[in-house]
C-alpha cells in the first residue's frame, strides 16, 4: 500500500500542519501496535471492559419466512451499544502509549462519541466531542451519556450541522492541540493512516464471525451484509472474508427518501470521485466539485463520503453496494424487533432491509450473516412517529 492508497482511492490530502501528527501516528502504528504488551492490554480492554466476544445469533422466525438462514453478528451487545468501542479503545490506548493525555472526536449518531468518552474515562484521559447541531437535537439521550462520562460536547452549527461539519471542526481542533491530543477518528475514512488503523481495530468483528460461523454451521456464510456510511462496521466484517471467493459481500448505503432529486447518503452508488476530509474517495458532489447535502434517517449514515477501501472494493467488484431507503429501514427495524425480539439501530436496519428486500435473489437454504452494528435504544424518538399510530405515540 503506497501512502494509504487502495487502488486509486485514499491518500493524504491535508494541510502541511497536519502532516506531523499523521506521520507520528504512522510511526506509532509501526512501533507500538505489534508490541505484545500493547496487544495484551487491548485484548483485556475489549474482552473484560467492552464485552467481547459478541455472539452470532440465529433468527428462527425470519429464517422460516425467508427460506434461508439469517444470522446476526451481535455488536449491539457491546458496552456503549455499538461496534464503535472496538476502535475507540484501540486508539485511546495507542494515544496513551504515545504520551497524549487528551482525545478529540467527531460523532453523528453519538455512538462513536459515547464510545470515545467511555474509553477516555476508563483510561483517565480528557475528551472533547464535536457534533453537528442537528445531530445534537436528534440524539439527545446520547449527548447526556457523553457528558455524564466526562466528555465536553461541542455542537457545530455551521454548514449542514451534521457529521461532515463535526469532522471539519475536530480536524481544526487537532491542528491547534496536536502536541497533547490524539484525534480518535470514528470511521474507516479520512487521511492515511486512519482508514487502515480503524479497519484493523474493527476487523475483530470479521475474525470472530468467520470462526463462529464455521463452529456453528460447519461452513462460511454465503452472504455477509453490513450498512455503510463512512464504513467502519462494514470493513470490520468484510476484511477477514475478502479472500473467500465463495462469500458474497454486500454493503448497504442509505438512499434517503428514495425519490429522484432528493438527498441521500449513497456516494458509491450515486456519487463520483473527489476529495473530502483528507482522502480521495467517492463523494456526493455537484459538477463543480461542491459537496452536496446528504440525508439519512440514520444519523450515523448521514455523510456525503465513504472510506477509500470501500470505494476500491466497489471499483474492483469484490463487494456489491446496494441501497435501502428510510422507509425500508424503518420497516426492517419494526420487523426484526417484532419477529425476533432484537431492536436494531437504524444504521443496522438498512442492512436488514437489504436482506428482506432481496429475498428473491438469495437461494433457498443459503446462510446470510448481517452485522448488527448497534442497538436501537438511541433511535426511539426518531422511529416513534413513523411506527406507531398517532394515538399510540405517548
Amino acid at each position: 500500500m503506497n501512502k494509504g492508497y487502495f487502488g486509486e482511492f485514499g491518500g493524504q490530502y491535508v494541510p502541511e500542519l497536519l502532516m506531523p501528527p499523521l506521520d507520528e501516528l504512522c510511526q506509532a502504528m509501526r512501533d507500538i501496535l505489534p508490541r505484545p504488551d500493547f496487544q495484551t492490554k487491548l485484548h483485556d480492554l475489549l474482552y473484560d471492559f467492552a464485552g467481547r466476544e459478541t455472539p452470532i445469533t440465529f433468527c428462527p422466525n425470519l429464517s422460516k419466512e425467508l427460506g434461508f438462514d439469517l444470522w446476526l453478528k451481535r455488536e449491539d451487545l457491546l458496552h456503549t451499544g455499538a461496534h464503535k468501542i472496538n476502535n475507540t479503545l484501540g486508539q485511546a490506548l495507542l494515544a496513551k502509549y504515545m504520551g497524549k493525555p487528551s482525545l478529540v472526536a467527531e460523532t453523528g449518531a453519538d455512538q462513536h462519541g459515547v464510545a470515545t468518552a467511555a474509553a477516555a474515562a476508563r483510561l483517565g484521559m480528557d475528551c472533547i466531542v464535536f457534533m453537528g447541531a442537528e445531530d445534537v437535537e436528534r440524539q439527545a439521550p446520547n449527548v447526556m451519556r457523553m457528558r455524564l462520562l466526562g466528555a465536553e460536547v461541542k455542537a457545530v452549527s455551521s454548514g449542514s450541522r451534521t457529521l461532515k461539519d463535526a469532522i471539519n471542526a475536530a480536524l481544526r481542533h487537532w491542528i491547534e492541540k496536536q502536541r497533547t491530543t490524539h484525534y480518535c477518528f470514528g470511521t474507516a475514512a479520512g487521511p492515511h493512516p486512519f482508514p487502515t488503523l480503524v479497519r484493523d481495530f474493527q476487523s475483530v468483528i470479521g475474525r470472530e464471525a468467520r470462526r463462529q460461523m464455521l463452529e456453528k454451521t460447519g461452513s462460511l456464510p454465503d452472504f455477509i451484509v453490513a450498512a455503510v456510511g463512512g464504513g467502519s462496521n462494514a470493513i470490520g466484517l468484510f476484511h477477514p472474508f475478502l479472500e473467500d471467493a465463495d462469500v458474497r459481500i454486500i454493503g448497504v448505503e442509505a438512499a434517503g427518501t428514495g425519490e429522484p432529486g432528493c438527498c441521500n447518503s449513497a456516494p458509491i452508488n450515486l456519487g463520483s470521485p473527489g476529495i473530502l476530509h483528507g482522502q480521495l474517495s467517492m463523494l456526493l458532489q455537484d459538477e463543480n466539485g461542491q459537496i452536496l447535502p446528504s440525508h439519512s434517517i440514520s444519523a450515523g449514515l448521514d455523510y456525503p463520503g465513504v472510506g477509500p477501501e470501500h470505494a476500491h472494493l466497489a471499483a474492483t467488484g469484490r463487494v456489491r453496494y446496494g441501497m435501502a431507503t428510510d422507509m425500508q429501514a424503518l420497516e426492517a427495524f419494526k420487523t426484526l424487533t417484532r419477529k425476533e425480539g432484537i431492536i436494531p439501530a437504524l444504521e443496522s436496519s438498512h442492512a436488514v432491509a437489504w436482506v428482506l428486500n432481496h429475498q428473491a435473489d438469495i437461494p433457498r437454504g443459503a446462510k446470510v450473516l448481517v452485522n448488527l452494528s448497534g442497538r436501537g435504544d438511541k433511535d426511539m424518538d426518531i422511529v416513534r412517529p413513523h411506527i406507531f399510530p398517532q394515538g399510540e405515540q405517548k
